[in-house]
């Protein structure tokens, strides 16, 4: 019985079966989310969501707009017309932003 136990415990270790196999299973991809930047406004303005979420911004706008936290956390570079922007956010709080080209464009993602 013993050898059998030894014999099955190198074959599931060999196929990935084992400890690794189920850890590897319990890991999930990370959510993600879009705000669509659309007639000078972020779209939703306030987003909730969980720690982790990779939030993606997507200017639909026929003019350039930016995507810059208020606090310095995250900062885009110049977004032309269907360009994008992903931050993800790992930790929970209230992250302010706006468009620094347009300042009155303003939106918030909150994290739990």
């Amino acid at each position: 019985m013993a050898v059998l136990t030894a014999v099955l415990a190198i074959a599931l270790g060999t196929l990935g079966i084992g400890q690794r196999g189920v850890l590897a299973g319990a890991q999930q991809k990370a959510e993600t989310t879009e705000v669509k930047i659309d007639n000078f406004s972020f779209g939703p303005g306030t987003l909730t969501i969980p720690a982790g979420t990779v939030v993606t911004w997507t200017n639909r706008d026929d003019i350039p707009h930016t995507v810059v936290s208020t606090d310095g956390v995250f900062k885009s570079k110049v977004l032309d017309t269907d360009e994008k922007f992903s931050f993800t956010f790992s930790k929970a709080g209230t992250y302010p932003y706006f468009c620094s080209i347009h300042p009155k464009m303003t939106g918030k993602v909150i994290v739990q």
